[in-house]
């Protein structure tokens, strides 16, 4: 140990959402962190920038509705004090009912926080070997929250100490586009389930209307284009909800059309709804850059620059930056960890994070301080705990520890369990969907708040 470098309760390795959640959430609670990061030395394919919690794939942690799946997940994280939410409200930029940040202040702010924290040690270190580490630090307990992009020294460890299993699936990133390249005149102001009247406030997202023949040549573009190739070794196994927008128009001719390009709620300014729409999302206050919503590619990089200045309002836009595929891998959870993440292997070993076999920004990061949680109650000379599946975090980690077969997930409302309606509920036809989620989402905010009244030490 090195005298720049001290004794702790908790070492951390990885700065991303889940680790820098977990750190500050330990360290409020007066544990001390040793906080290891490899990113300022050796930065993976899919980073972009030097600071912690770097959001790589879109800037959108999606909806702020109390009553969607991630509204309900984001009042759990709040309640434990979330260290990424805080800064994401404090950064925030317009995205209608989503919360959607300026990726590069909110990385900043994170990393500023955890620097600044007298009981965090932040270290540019990369990890072979966490076993060892621990020694180093004379840890009690330490948390691998090191991401789908582990780098190949642990991931290796991992392969040899804990999991052959080679499980993994591939993301896939959009790209960004500068706003001042932008033909505004081919291009409309509207989100699609927010309506403002007038012209005094502005929409967040920015509409590229399609007719039939654009569309029809855009996915035709989309699909003959070149793709990068996986290598030999490799087999591409894409997230579901985060498909490339050349494997949706490889699928089909419509199948964009009903998904990141459907023009439901997207009327032009003479009523009419275009065949196809793109939409763009700001990256920042200033409006400076978008990025294109749901437009994860494979699509090699020249390739790119021409298939999407085939979009109306983007045949002169410059890249700030362009699409890419990355490999993502996630733990067999089920099989290696006990219900609080820790390895039934080592038991002083945790993990969190989206290796864990959840999918999202906010869901990588509920899961910091969830574990962060058990923790905690561990160094308190509590037993751990299971939290109620009727909450968002409780259905993420009950996901995890029974799907039959490994494969990342987002929070989503099939997760918990059924809620029970009134005669009068089910009666009516019309909107009973939406019933069952706003009670759904009642019942896990009464859930969370006993549970964890009841549980804090």
């Amino acid at each position: 140990m090195s005298d720049l470098e001290q004794k702790v309760d908790v070492l951390i390795i990885g700065a991303g959402l889940a680790g820098s959640d977990a750190a500050f959430y330990l360290a409020e609670r007066g544990v001390s962190v040793a906080l290891l990061e490899s990113k300022r030395l050796k930065p993976n394919p899919a980073q972009k920038i030097p600071h912690f919690a770097e959001l790589v794939c879109t800037n959108s942690l999606k909806s702020l509705d109390p009553d969607s799946a991630h509204g309900l997940l984001k009042t759990e994280m709040k309640g434990l004090g979330s260290l990424i939410l805080d800064c994401a409200y404090l950064h925030k930029v317009p995205a209608g009912d989503a919360l959607a940040v300026d990726r590069e202040a909110f990385s900043q702010e994170i990393t500023q926080r955890l620097s600044a924290h007298p009981l965090i040690q932040v270290i540019d270190r990369e990890v072979a070997n966490p076993l060892l580490e621990a020694e180093r630090f004379q840890a009690k307990h330490t948390l691998i929250a090191s991401g789908p992009l582990t780098t190949p020294a642990l991931e290796n460890w991992l392969k040899s100490e804990l999991s052959p299993d080679d499980l993994y699936f591939y993301d896939a990133i959009a790209p960004v586009v500068d706003g001042e390249t932008l033909d505004y005149s081919k291009l409309y102001f509207k989100d699609r389930h927010k309506h403002v009247e007038g012209d005094e406030v502005e929409a967040d997202y920015l509409n590229a209307p399609m007719n039939k023949e654009e569309y029809e040549r855009f996915i035709a573009a989309l699909v003959s284009a070149e793709k990068v190739a996986p290598k030999d070794f490799e087999d591409y196994k894409f997230f579901e909800a985060c498909l490339p927008v050349d494997l949706m128009a490889e699928r089909g001719p419509e199948t964009a059309r009903f998904s990141c390009m459907k023009p439901i709620g997207l009327e032009q300014a003479d009523g009419t709804i275009p065949y196809a729409c793109v939409q763009l999302r700001k990256e920042n206050l200033l409006g400076s850059a978008f990025n294109l919503v749901g437009f994860q590619t494979r699509l090699k990089y020249p390739e790119q620059i021409k298939v999407f200045r085939m979009i109306p309002g983007l045949e002169n836009a410059s890249f700030l930056h362009l699409g890419s595929v990355h490999r993502n891998t996630f733990l067999n959870s089920r099989k290696i960890l006990s219900y609080d993440f820790s390895s039934l292997k080592y038991p002083n070993l945790s993990f969190a994070g989206q290796m864990t076999g959840v999918e999202g920004y906010t869901e990588s990061a509920a899961t910091g301080l969830y574990v962060a949680s058990q923790i905690w109650r561990k160094l308190q000379g509590l037993e751990s705990v299971r939290w109620p599946v009727e909450t968002g975090i409780g259905a993420l980690v009950n996901y995890v520890m029974t799907a039959e077969k490994p494969a990342p997930s987002n929070l989503n409302f099939g997760l918990l369990p059924p809620v029970q309606l009134t005669k009068e509920q089910r009666r009516k036809k019309s909107g009973l969907k939406k019933v069952k989620k706003a009670l759904a989402a009642e019942r896990a905010r009464t859930v969370f708040q006993e549970f964890y009244e009841n549980s804090r030490a």
